[in-house]
């Protein structure tokens, strides 16, 4: 079967697709659905493992997770194998899963949709998808501005180069990240924008508080309703630099006579460290929240008045998504991947340098003194996120669907469009 264009693709059969994940991912799942609910996509999501349903330790916030969300409503799954309800996604011997090949083998599916390459399971399925004859589509987050040693960025090229010449179509995030697969050597026939989103919808209703509501908010965070709120929602690890901002927090105080919070949202190695800063600085205008679910993170956005992500290690950072959903003006650090797509200086924020304190301080001044520049900035946030979403994404895959060839359907072989693993 060949798909000539986007638009004719709605008359034939839906195209069928694999897409292999680590596990059931709070913000991928909502994408799967979204594009399982059109006509001319049949989305089927290969689960690697079943801790982000189950539950399990997350290094990195210092605690057990467990999303409370709804991760598989909408769209078919499938747990690759019994060993699906031990793994941990961990390094990249962590997940290997040779249940895969049989599963792509299966006849059931048209194409592979790879996550980037940082598990072993990944390329066994795309030898898989080779020998079955299935075209590959990749979509990675990474970009030329994440830091690496000379010696790794070296052979980078011709590994992932190889790599990438496998894959019939790259799917790019944002322009970042598209740039990468074109240092890669991958040509721009092959790359399409599937820009790395949220759910929106779900996002922006949660954050349409009255103002009452918005004061419960605050008071359930012990966060007063009478000055701009601050908030940082991320994993307390020094590649997000979380001090950063309480060391701009510390500054702030000596120039400024408009009392303002800082939210502290999140949990991780960091947050002893943190704590102790506040309480050697007299920082007794900072709120610790504790870890916080999904489900709460809307309103959290909403009773908030900026936003800001100090990291230098963020392939994109869809916390800042999350934010602008809520109409906030961002300060994100110029390192961060969604920078060049969603943040623009002084338009619906500011960009300083990652470790550049004394930047970040003249932002969140010029923010916390004038109510107005927040109001026209967090509009703009809106504005611009409205147009960086789940549509786009359906766009995106469908372009890059458009002229591969498939194997011809086997009439026999039958699935359900929607389902449970």
């Amino acid at each position: 079967m060949l798909l000539n264009s986007a638009e004719n693709s709605a008359a034939r059969k839906p195209v069928r697709i694999a897409v292999l994940n680590s596990h059931p991912i709070q913000y991928f799942a909502p994408l799967y659905a979204y594009l399982n609910a059109v006509s001319d996509l049949d989305v089927t999501a290969l689960y690697l493992s079943d801790i982000s349903i189950r539950g399990g330790r997350d290094a990195e916030f210092g605690r057990d997770v467990k999303w409370d969300l709804d991760l598989l409503t909408g769209y078919r799954s499938v747990f690759l194998g019994k060993a699906a309800r031990i793994r941990e996604p961990r390094g990249f011997w962590s997940l290997i899963a040779p249940q895969v090949w049989n599963e792509l083998h299966s006849g059931r599916y048209d194409v592979l949709w790879l996550h980037g390459h940082n598990y072993a399971a990944n390329l066994i399925a795309l030898m898989a998808a080779k020998t079955a004859s299935m075209p590959i589509i990749m979509r990675g987050d990474t970009h030329l501005g994440l830091p690496r040693s000379a010696i790794k960025s070296a052979l980078r090229r011709p590994m992932i180069g190889a790599l990438y010449r496998l894959c019939d179509r790259l799917l790019a995030i944002g322009s970042a990240n598209a740039a990468f697969y074109r240092a890669m050597g991958v040509p721009d026939r092959k790359i399409f924008l599937v820009p790395y989103s949220v759910d929106n919808d779900r996002f922006m209703q949660a954050a349409n508080l009255t103002k009452d509501q918005r004061t419960a908010v605050r008071r359930r965070y012990n966060v007063p309703s009478d000055r701009p709120s601050v908030l940082y929602a991320a994993k307390f690890t020094r590649g997000k630099r979380p001090g950063d901002l309480l060391d701009a927090a510390r500054r702030l105080k000596m120039k400024t006579d408009r009392p303002f919070t800082v939210v502290m949202a999140g949990s991780g190695e960091l947050e002893e460290g943190l704590r102790g800063f506040c309480a050697k600085h007299l920082l007794d205008n900072v709120v610790f929240t504790g870890f916080i679910n999904q489900l709460e993170l809307p309103s959290l956005y909403a009773a908030s008045d900026i936003f800001v992500l100090p990291s230098e290690l963020d392939a994109w950072g869809l916390a800042v998504n999350e934010a602008m959903c809520a109409g906030l003006p961002v300060v994100v650090s110029r390192e961060v991947g969604c920078v060049p797509d969603l943040v623009k200086a002084g338009i619906n924020g500011y960009t300083p340098a990652a470790g550049d304190v004394d930047g970040l301080t003249r932002a969140l001044l010029r923010l916390i003194e004038d109510e107005d520049l927040r109001r026209r900035q967090g509009k703009a946030s809106l504005a611009r996120i409205q147009q960086w979403g789940y549509r786009q994404c359906s766009e995106g895959v469908r372009s890059a669907l458009a002229g591969l060839e498939f194997r011809p359907l086997d009439p026999n072989q039958r699935m359900d469009r929607v389902g449970a693993s």
